[in-house]
């Protein structure tokens, strides 16, 4: 088919199909909010945050194996919603080195780094509803932990995928409000000029002239620290590029002679805007919306690092970095550096699409 015969937008969907860093980046993500929607399928500890954990497993490596005794604390709730948020705990794993039964009792030596330091433990037999060999065969397993553990012995692996809903969240949530914030003030100010125009800039300014992360920390503050503080903190800092954006993009577009007929016709002003001009607008606004995503993920990390992000026991990237950057220098760098690493593929990814997104809608080329 002849270019002659493709739309705008069709054009620009060829285009970014031909950017392959750019499709990489698309499928990349993709790939990545799949992996936090499913965490819990996919992720060893199925608990919810991923928080069933021993501290006498900390920080092992990667690799690491362990006999595990699960011993039952209440009846299990297998609803279809506790496989996207997670299984409350109800069995008690406990690392063991070694184990007997005597006399319908189940003695078992607890698993401690110095094997002279382990102590020996005992549970009846009846407590499992079970047999020795069922026992045996159903609450005694060879646990592995591929990632290691963390520094209060949960498994790593399993905090990792559940702690991307954060930096994925954020980014959704954050650029969401900025988009219904930006996009409406930026259109008023754009279309109605004058002294709308006037305090619209104003307002801009006065939030553009203060540095974001105070900001937001002070907005944190303000609501109060938890998961969906920090989501709308991110999201009322980062409106100001937005607005710009639409703004400049209004006025110029209120110019054509299609808005001219449309107020001739006796349109109303909400139906120009919405019908006639933003329509036309979108295509700065998607790529800065990309950005947006990447700076939206740098912001959260940064405040969970200084502990007014996601709060204990949610994971989150950035507070895994927090909880483990001491390591660094103390031999074990991957605690801190694997989420760093997965943080920034994750905005790379975004700036990529982001790029692409630039050169396809560029009617120039």
């Amino acid at each position: 088919m002849s270019n002659k015969h493709l739309s705008h937008n069709q054009m620009a969907l060829q285009k970014f199909k031909k950017n392959f860093w750019g499709v990489l980046s698309f499928w990349f993500i993709v790939f990545l909010v799949l992996i936090s929607i499913f965490g819990y399928f996919i992720a060893p500890d199925a608990s919810t945050n991923a928080n069933n954990g021993d501290v006498s497993l900390s920080t092992k490596p990667m690799g690491f194996e362990v006999e595990m005794l699960q011993v039952p604390i209440k009846e299990k709730n297998n609803k279809l919603a506790n496989w996207f948020t997670g299984f409350e705990i109800t069995d008690q794993n406990i690392p063991i080195l070694s184990y007997r039964f005597k006399n319908d009792t189940h003695f078992y030596k607890e698993y401690h780094p110095d094997t002279t330091l382990a102590q020996t433990k005992s549970i009846p037999v009846k407590a499992f509803h079970k047999t020795e060999a069922e026992i045996v065969s159903q609450n005694i397993f060879i646990k592995k932990y591929y990632l290691g553990t963390d520094n209060q012995g949960r498994d790593y692996l399993s905090r990792l995928i559940i702690g991307s809903r954060v930096s994925l969240a954020i980014g959704f949530v954050a650029v969401g409000i900025s988009l219904a914030i930006g996009v409406f003030m930026g259109a008023i100010a754009g279309y109605f000029g004058g002294k709308v125009d006037a305090a619209v800039l104003w307002i801009i300014n006065v939030i553009w002239s203060i540095p974001t992360l105070l900001l937001v920390i002070a907005i944190t503050l303000a609501l109060g620290k938890g998961f969906w503080q920090v989501f709308i903190a991110v999201g009322l800092t980062m409106w100001v590029e937005v607005a710009r954006v639409v703004r400049g993009q209004v006025m110029s577009i209120k110019q054509m002679q299609y808005v001219t007929a449309a107020k001739a016709l006796g349109y109303s002003h909400t139906r120009i805007i919405f019908k006639h001009i933003l329509p036309n607008s979108w295509a700065p606004v998607i790529v800065i919306s990309a950005a947006n995503f990447a700076s939206a993920i740098l912001v959260e990390s940064g405040l969970s690092f200084l502990g007014l992000g996601a709060q204990v026991p949610i994971p989150s990237w950035g507070g895994m970095i927090k909880e483990h950057y001491n390591y660094i220098i103390l031999g074990k760098a991957y605690l801190a550096l694997i989420p760093g690493i997965a943080m920034l593929l994750l905005v790379v990814a975004f700036m990529m699409i982001g790029n692409a997104l630039r050169d396809a809608l560029d009617v120039k080329n």
